[in-house]
C-alpha cells in the first residue's frame, strides 16, 4: 500500500510538472509564431509592393503588355481608368477583377486582406493596390498573394514542437527522479514502521542527515515510538503487578477453602468466613482501584463546581473512627473548582495511607497560599526516605517496610490521588517534615482559576 501511495504521489507530481512546462511551451510557441507571422506578413506585403512597382514602371514607360511575365507573386492585374483589366500575369489571365478598392486620399498605396477574392476561392489573400497617374488617366495595379499561415511554415512549426516535446520530457524525467529522491526517506520510514510490532518497539526509523522537514518527520515518529514503548512497558508492568496483587487474595482464599474442605470437622467456620471476608475486601479494593485508574486514564471529563475544601474535609473526617486520632486545622473560605467525588477519593486515599503508617496521630490541614489552595496530610510514622518520594506514586509500588508490614494497602491509592490532583490542574507531592510523612496537595483557587 505504501509503495502504491508513493508511486501515486510521484506520478501526480510528474504529471503536474509536465503540464506546467507544457503550458509554458505552448504560450511561448504562440508568442513566437505570432511575432514571426506578423514579420512575415510585412515581408509578404513588401514583396507584393515590389512586384506592383515593377509593373508601375512598365506603365509609366508605356511598355506594358497584356501578359505580364512575373511569377514572384500569385496575382497581378492592371486596371485602367475605366475599370477594365488591361494586363495580368499568368496567375490572373482570364480571371475576374480581384479587388475594387483604391488607395484613399492622396496616397498611392492601399493594402487589404480578404478571404473572398474573386477567382481565388477558399484562400485568404493579401492585396496591395498602387495608383499610377498617366496621360490616359489613373490606373491601378493590383498585386495579391496568399497570407502567411498561422504556423508561418511547417519547418518552423516542427522545430518548435520538437523543442517543446524535448523540454517537457526533460522536465518530466527530472521531476520523477527528484520526487523519487525526496520520497525515498519517507518510504524508508514507512517500511520500517511496517516492520515494527508490539514485540519489537525498540526499533526506530532512520533519520535524514539533512536538517529539513523529513528529518523533523522522522524525529517526531521516533519520539512517538519512544512514548509508545514507554506506555506499553508501563502497561506490561501494570498488568504484571495487577495480576500478582489479584492472585494473592485469590490464592489465600483458595488455601483457606481447601484446608476447610480437607478437615471440615476441625474447621472453625466463623473464623474461616472472617478470613475469607478479609481477602474478599482486599480483592474488592484492588478491583475498585483498577476501575478508578481506568476511568482516570480514559481522560473522561468530569463536572466541576466550586468546592469549599475545608468544609469537604470536615464533613468526610467527622464520621471516621480510626485507630489513631485525626486532628484538623482547616482555614475557611478555601474554594477550588473540583469534582467532589474525585476530591473525596483523593482525601480518603491520603488519610487511609497516613492512618496505616501513623504511630499516634494524623494531622490534616487546609489553608490558602497565594493563589493556591493547600491540603496537607501528615503522620508521625517512620516516614519515607527522600529518594523514595516519587517511587510511592508509581502503581503497585510499596516500600519494603510497607510490604513487610501487612497494612492492607493495594499500592494504587497514592497513584490514584496524584492522577486526580493532576486532572484538576494541581500537584501532589511529598515534602519534608520533622517526623513521619507529609503529603501536600496544591490546586488553583476558584477565583484565580
Amino acid at each position: 500500500m505504501s509503495l502504491r501511495y508513493n508511486w501515486s504521489v510521484r506520478t501526480r507530481m510528474t504529471l503536474l510538472s509536465s503540464v506546467v512546462i507544457g503550458l509554458f511551451c505552448l504560450v511561448f510557441c504562440v508568442f513566437v509564431l505570432m511575432g514571426l507571422r506578423e514579420h512575415a506578413m510585412r515581408d509578404r506585403a513588401d514583396a507584393i509592393l515590389l512586384a506592383d512597382l515593377r509593373v508601375v514602371r512598365l506603365v509609366a514607360r508605356d511598355e506594358l503588355r497584356p501578359a505580364i511575365h512575373d511569377a514572384t507573386i500569385a496575382v497581378i492585374q492592371v486596371v485602367n481608368s475605366k475599370g477594365r483589366i488591361v494586363a495580368a500575369n499568368d496567375g490572373a489571365l482570364g480571371k475576374p477583377r480581384i479587388a475594387y478598392f483604391a488607395p484613399t486620399g492622396e496616397g498611392m498605396r492601399g493594402d487589404r486582406v480578404s478571404c473572398s477574392v474573386p477567382g481565388v476561392p477558399h484562400k485568404c489573400m493579401i492585396t496591395v493596390a498602387v495608383r499610377v497617374s498617366i496621360s490616359r488617366g489613373e490606373w491601378i495595379v493590383y498585386g495579391a498573394d496568399q497570407v502567411v499561415p498561422w504556423y508561418v511554415n511547417r519547418s518552423l512549426l516542427a522545430k518548435l514542437l520538437a523543442a517543446s516535446a524535448l523540454l517537457v520530457a526533460t522536465a518530466a524525467v527530472g521531476a520523477y527522479r527528484t520526487v523519487g529522491r525526496v520520497l525515498t526517506p519517507v518510504e524508508n520510514v514507512v517500511s520500517e514502521l511496517a516492520e515494527i510490532t508490539a514485540t519489537d518497539l525498540g526499533r526506530r526509523v532512520p533519520v535524514s542527515e539533512h536538517n529539513d522537514e523529513l528529518r523533523g518527520l522522522a524525529e517526531t515518529v521516533n519520539q512517538t515510538l519512544d512514548r509508545l514503548e514507554a506506555a506499553v512497558e508501563q502497561q506490561r508492568r501494570f498488568a504484571s503487578d495487577a495480576s500478582h496483587d489479584l492472585r494473592s487474595p485469590i490464592t489465600a482464599m483458595r488455601l483457606q477453602v481447601e484446608e476447610a474442605q480437607l478437615h471440615p470437622e476441625e474447621t472453625d467456620w466463623p473464623k474461616t468466613a472472617s478470613a475469607l471476608g478479609i481477602s474478599l475486601d482486599r480483592l474488592e479494593a484492588i478491583v475498585t482501584d483498577l476501575l478508578a485508574l481506568a476511568r482516570l486514564d480514559s481522560g473522561t471529563k468530569c463536572a466541576r463546581e466550586p468546592v469549599d475544601l475545608g468544609e469537604l474535609v470536615a464533613s468526610e473526617l467527622r464520621p471516621r473512627t480510626d485507630r489513631v486520632p485525626i486532628t484538623t486545622d482547616l482555614q475557611p473560605g478555601v474554594v477550588i473548582n473540583a469534582d467532589s467525588l474525585q476530591l473525596i477519593r483523593l482525601l480518603t486515599n491520603l488519610v487511609d495511607n497516613a492512618v496505616r503508617h501513623a504511630t499516634s496521630k494524623v494531622t490534616v490541614s487546609v489553608k490558602r497560599e497565594g493563589d493556591q489552595a493547600l491540603l496537607e496530610v501528615s503522620d508521625d510514622g517512620p516516614g519515607i526516605p527522600p529518594d523514595q518520594w516519587e517511587v510511592v506514586f508509581k502503581r503497585f509500588a510499596r516500600l519494603d517496610s510497607a510490604r513487610n508490614k501487612d497494612t492492607g494497602g493495594t499500592g494504587l491509592g497514592l497513584p490514584i490521588a496524584r492522577e486526580i490532583a493532576e486532572q484538576h490542574g494541581g500537584t501532589l507531592t511529598i515534602e519534608s517534615s520533622e517526623q513521619g510523612a507529609r503529603f501536600v496537595l496544591r490546586a488553583p483557587l476558584h477565583d484565580s482559576a
